[in-house]
């Protein structure tokens, strides 16, 4: 272990000299309080150290002492439901121990070493076991069970194993080596945050990741193991639409990181999380998320950190074969911690005073999604879904975080402060959104949903697009100057707005969407368009139809309860075939 003393001190950036041994990324321990830190930059004898805690009152000769490994996170069990900092502290343990105000320095480790697990081997003395493989597990949360891994690179036959209650450390298993060597297998291991966790084969993205938010699954998807941003500008929803993605999206696992963003935001979180009921096992969010806080009065160092946490852990969920959603909230929060401590550091500025490496790190960050199969004798199939939030100054998308993070991602949701002013939620702009996965995708959705699905979204997408050209001319000239048919047209494109793409997250029913129902609403959307059409030409004037009973009906189908979709989209089919036959009945008088 290398260790030297403060030579200077500029905010969370501590140099210190007579480091010649230490390495980078080195985690490090400054001054007699011992505050946490990361070596960044080695030149000569001298470390540039970003610590991750409070660095007022610090001074020159003060020692620092290296402790020869790279920051690392504990992967266990007792993440479930745990509420972590930026650098894996736990939140609630460390105001046990020091109250409400975080005092520096605190040495708490990040799971629980007193805890006793249960764990259920699933392997036996004399097997063969390799690196991510299943060595037993431990039933974490009423819905979570926690396997427990061979760690990577590890390689043996079992010459020891026995159920029981066992703390992380202790040893459940002994494993030989090949060398001759017995290696004790315990329920936690570490792993280097700032290193992607090995799989054994990248899968194509062809499933998606189904949310419930009708805009998103019906017009721009995610794949399962695809990424996404969601920038916006301030105000929009942003927060809400990661609320939504962490409550409903198909995941079984959820990572929820606050980096940067406003303390009583992730208070909401940390409020409602506990109460929500999981709609598919009826239990409690918080017994399948994992919480870091990092929020904007926190430490600054800590938030570039906190990134690599979170999908560090995501990583090790999705090896035991789940599928997992991280939620960063938000990445423009980090790359200005980037930004404050290459300034720090003197470096060369690029555009508006990002770091010239920005873009690699964001895509550094982004690669590490994707749906795997893992290592391991008997691979299993895990997927790692990520959603970045993006908050660009003054909602201006052409800023370097938002360009760089849209080289990378593959689906971009953009929020529009216009639509949120309208009250128009989620906020989502159908003519600048984009999906990439809806090609490969194609084949799933007619297959489980309905044959007809992509078709009925292209439709969709046409007259919403129809919708915008016919607004400009409106604009110009006044709507008297449309035709009957291009009134029909604006009237079919309302409803798609108001009856489809509007959701509120705050409405028990219409929250979240199955994909069934969201089919049968599209449908009846376009059947209501179609069918004034036909009436149209058989000489049905176009007030009449825009003001057919039915349409309320139709506006109503969102908050029909799941048991009795089937129903009331009959009722409603019935009602606008009467409605329109009794018109043109009245016409031919």
């Amino acid at each position: 272990m290398s260790s030297g003393t403060i030579k200077k001190v500029a905010g969370p950036l501590v140099i210190a000299e007579g480091m010649r041994d230490a390495s980078m990324f080195d985690v490090v321990r400054v001054s007699r309080q011992r505050l946490i830190g990361e070596i960044i930059e080695i030149h000569g004898d001298q470390a540039s150290i970003q610590v991750y805690e409070e660095t007022s009152g610090l001074g020159p000769g003060e020692p620092v002492e290296s402790t020869g490994a790279p920051l690392s996170v504990e992967l266990g069990p007792g993440l479930i439901g745990s509420i972590f900092d930026g650098i894996q502290r736990p939140l609630e343990k460390i105001m046990e121990a020091s109250g409400n105000n975080l005092e520096r320095g605190v040495e708490i480790p990040s799971l629980d070493r007193k805890k006793k697990w249960n764990f259920v081997p699933a392997v036996s003395v004399g097997d063969a076991v390799t690196g991510g493989d299943i060595l037993g597990t431990v039933q974490e949360t009423e819905i979570v069970s926690h396997k427990i891994l061979v760690p990577a690179g590890v390689k043996g036959v079992i010459t020891r194993i026995a159920p029981g209650e066992y703390t992380v450390e202790e040893a459940v298993a002994d494993c030989q080596s090949e060398n001759g060597g017995v290696i004790p297998l315990t329920l936690m291991q570490k792993w280097p945050v700032r290193q992607g966790r090995p799989y054994g084969q990248k899968l194509s993205p062809e499933m998606p990741l189904v949310t419930g938010q009708r805009v998103i699954d019906a017009l721009f998807p995610i794949a399962k193991g695809g990424v996404a941003a969601v920038p916006g500008p301030f105000g929009s929803g942003k927060t809400v639409v990661q609320h939504q993605l962490a409550k409903w999206a198909e995941a079984d696992i959820v990572v929820y990181i606050g980096c940067g963003e406003r303390g009583n935001e992730m208070t909401d979180v940390l409020n409602e999380f506990p109460e929500l009921k999981d709609p598919k096992t009826g239990f409690s969010l918080m017994e399948r998320t994992v919480l870091i806080a990092n929020t904007s009065d926190m430490p600054v160092a800590a938030r570039e950190a906190s990134i690599y946490t979170g999908i560090t852990i995501a990583e090790y969920f999705r090896d035991m074969g789940y599928s997992v959603a991280l939620m960063a909230d938000s990445t423009s929060r980090w790359a200005e911690a980037l930004r404050e401590m290459s300034g720090r550091l003197e470096e060369m500025p690029g555009e508006e005073g990002y770091p010239a490496y920005l873009g690699s790190r964001l895509a550094q960050f982004y690669e590490r999604a994707g749906r795997v199969r893992t290592i391991g004798s008997q691979p299993r199939e895990g997927a790692l879904s990520v959603i970045g939030a993006v908050s660009p100054p003054g909602g201006d998308i052409s800023e370097p975080v938002s360009q760089a993070t849209l080289r990378i991602v593959k689906v971009f949701w953009s929020l529009d402060s216009s639509l949120a002013y309208k009250r128009h939620f989620p906020a989502v702009n159908w003519l600048t959104s984009y999906s990439l996965y809806v090609d490969t995708m194609e084949k799933w959705f007619n297959t489980h949903v309905d044959g007809r699905w992509m078709q009925m979204r292209q439709r969709l997408m046409g007259l919403l697009q129809d919708e915008a050209e016919l607004e400009e001319i409106v604009k110009l000239v006044g709507m008297d100057a449309l035709s009957a048919p291009d009134r029909l047209k604006l009237e079919a494109a309302r409803s798609i707005r108001e009856d489809f793409l509007h959701q509120d997250a705050f409405h028990e029913v219409d929250t979240y969407t199955p994909l069934s129902k969201q089919f049968a609403m599209m449908e009846l959307v376009m059947e209501y368009y179609d069918q004034c059409s036909q009436a149209l030409q058989q000489g049905a004037s176009v007030e009449q139809l825009i003001g057919l009973p039915v349409r309320e009906q139709i506006g109503r189908f969102k908050y029909t309860q799941p048991q009795e979709v089937g129903e009331a989209y009959e009722e409603i089919h019935r009602a606008l075939a009467s409605q329109i036959s009794t018109l043109l009945q009245k016409e031919e008088y």
